[in-house]
């Protein structure tokens, strides 16, 4: 954690290297006093005591240094944030995901019942477990809930927000899929993108803001998975995964774009994604004053499900380290802890505006 610190640090200050001009060394501030019909003799100056430099405000939230030796999942991450310190976003880098989602997100854990509501402030989503034919008639799906269906939801949104299309291929086997969205195609990893990608493509799905509701499915059409595991042939995968009309309408209207190396780069973790995108999201649209939030809220908006004799504080406990994790592969992304909460500072968003 301590080497983790160190090279976030380094980070913070290459990009505030990169945004200033060298200023010249040589040059002074000097002032021109113009004389008097009788010329005094020249006043001894007066020893000036230094001005103490205005404290900057930290952008990183400083954690308790560990003795423990980076992991090879933090060495990743730092790589993952040197590389995006230093070279700017392409056209292949862009992804998408729905505003909405970026202020309230999917479940991060499975989730008991057929229903799950997240609010947060003016925005809400709403999601409904639904049914879908898996070679044998219908079959309940879970929730979709986790960090695959996040990533395959932003793969899918970015493919139809480039194309401006609502058919969006995802390989003719599930190992490719997985290579498409550069996610290796460990076995583990078969069994959650199938269950996840069922789960996602038979949900409900209400997206609310300011008195604006989406009410409708993600995907329309999508031919499940089927193992044939009694013939042992191969396993029949969709190819291709049809958006529904309104949902594609929505996205065209009301997309975000993230940086595709930060979110592989936090793909381990569900609530990573939620933070990044929440601050891809937020913190450019800041305009004047700082904005404080106080753990109560963040954790209402984040994680409704802790509960106990002090929820705040456990949740907080959590955050922070995922917050650190996220401002290294956001590195422009100014956040300050403060009493009670976290200051937002408005920030430059992770994908230029055009021109920028």
């Amino acid at each position: 954690m301590k080497a983790l610190q160190e090279r976030l640090a380094s980070l913070q200050a290459r990009v505030e290297a990169n945004k200033a001009k060298a200023a010249d060394a040589g040059s002074q501030p000097g002032f021109d006093f113009e004389g008097t019909a009788e010329a005094a003799p020249p006043a001894v100056p007066k020893p000036r005591r230094a001005a103490k430099p205005a404290p900057a405000v930290p952008a990183v939230i400083p954690g308790k240094p560990k003795t423990t030796p980076t992991t090879r999942s933090q060495a990743k991450l730092l790589d993952a944030g040197a590389l995006i310190a230093d070279e700017p976003p392409s056209g292949d880098d862009m992804a998408f995901t729905h505003a909405v989602l970026c202020q309230v997100g999917l479940p991060r854990s499975k989730i008991d019942g057929r229903e799950f509501l997240r609010q947060s402030g003016a925005a809400w989503v709403n999601v409904q477990a639904g049914l879908l034919d898996e070679g044998s008639g219908p079959v309940l799906q879970p929730i979709p809930y986790g960090a695959m269906p996040r990533l395959a939801l932003a793969w899918v949104s970015t493919y139809a927000k480039r194309h401006n299309t609502r058919e969006i291929p995802i390989g003719d086997t599930a190992a490719e899929f997985l290579r498409m969205m550069d996610m290796d195609s460990q076995g583990g990893r078969y069994t959650t993108l199938r269950r996840q990608m069922h789960a996602l493509a038979a949900c409900r799905l209400q997206l609310g803001y300011k008195g604006r509701t989406f009410n409708g499915q993600p995907v329309e059409q999508f031919d499940a998975w089927l193992s044939n595991r009694e013939t042992r042939q191969k396993a029949l995968w969709p190819g291709v995964m049809l958006l529904s009309e309104s949902y594609h309408r929505e996205l065209m209207e009301n997309a975000v774009p993230l940086d595709n190396r930060a979110l592989h780069a936090l793909k381990g973790s569900a609530l990573a994604l939620d933070v990044y995108a929440w601050l891809a999201h937020r913190l450019h649209r800041i305009d004047g004053r700082p904005v404080i939030l106080h753990w109560k809220s963040l954790r209402e908006q984040f994680a409704q499900e802790y509960a106990g004799k002090d929820p705040d504080k456990d949740f907080k406990k959590e955050f922070l380290p995922v917050l650190r994790a996220v401002q290294v592969v956001y590195p422009k992304a100014k956040v300050k802890q403060v009493t009670g909460g976290l200051m937002l500072l408005s920030s430059p968003p992770p994908i230029p505006y055009k021109g920028q």
